[in-house]
């Protein structure tokens, strides 16, 4: 669907409240901090900015953000009993409503110090998430941004989840069509000027595999190994590619 410069406005303002409360939790990290602090932080940033929280609530989903630990992929519940330690990584999923229209962003980063492998993923999944980026181009095909988020990720020797994926976004966190962050053999829907999309690449340390927890949210690496998470909300425009989601 195409937004129209108003609604786009709009959601870019929840695209602001979304880049403060990234701000905000990235600032409280360290170790010895839960994860249901971190909530708690950006409860406050929506309290502030008066927006609604798109996660809380969300087929029953009990906290504002998701803050997915070390092997954890997604949908990590925030908890009391999750305290964060020196060298561990975080991924920490954000989203806000402005007046019905949605942002949502995503980032990972590191307690602390951390090894070389988990700076490296998480440097290539970043990457992979602004290679995709670039493909949001009118006129261009819409699953190139799944080609060049896999091409970045698998050069760098890691593995791109594939049963969770990138989607559009509006009036509803979750829009179709999908963003697969892989090339799924078909080009995918043209792509033109006033069409938003979430694109979150999953990227992991070791294979694709991935296991849901018994909480039925949190989403592990079958094999154990870390995995890393970025995501912005982009506008497609006549001008290129609007990041909606940025401070």
């Amino acid at each position: 669907m195409r937004r129209s410069t108003s609604e786009i406005d709009k959601m870019r303002r929840a695209g602001r409240v979304v880049a403060e409360m990234h701000q905000a939790t990235r600032a409280a990290v360290r170790p010895g901090v839960t994860t249901a602090q971190l909530d708690a932080v950006a409860r406050r940033v929506l309290e502030r900015r008066g927006a609604r929280s798109n996660f809380l609530g969300y087929h029953g989903f009990p906290a504002v953000i998701c803050t997915s630990p070390n092997d954890m992929i997604v949908h990590g519940i925030p908890s009391d009993a999750v305290v964060l330690h020196e060298g561990d990584i975080i991924s920490i999923d954000c989203g806000a409503i402005i007046e019905g229209y949605h942002g949502d962003a995503a980032f990972t980063m590191g307690v602390g110090e951390v090894d070389a492998e988990s700076r490296r993923l998480m440097e290539v999944t970043e990457a992979s998430l602004w290679a995709g980026i670039e493909q949001l181009t009118a006129g261009n095909r819409l699953h190139e941004v799944g080609r060049a988020v896999q091409q970045v990720a698998e050069a760098a020797g890691f593995s791109v989840v594939r049963e969770y994926v990138g989607h559009a976004i509006g009036t509803k966190m979750h829009e179709d069509p999908q963003v697969p962050n892989y090339w799924p053999g078909t080009p995918g829907p043209l792509l033109k000027a006033g069409m938003v999309f979430a694109v979150e690449p999953m990227v992991n340390a070791g294979g694709p595999g991935t296991r849901v927890l018994d909480d039925g949210w949190g989403v592990v690496t079958a094999d154990g190994r870390r995995s890393a998470h970025f995501e912005h909300t982009i506008a497609v425009t006549d001008d290129g590619p609007e990041v909606l989601t940025l401070p």
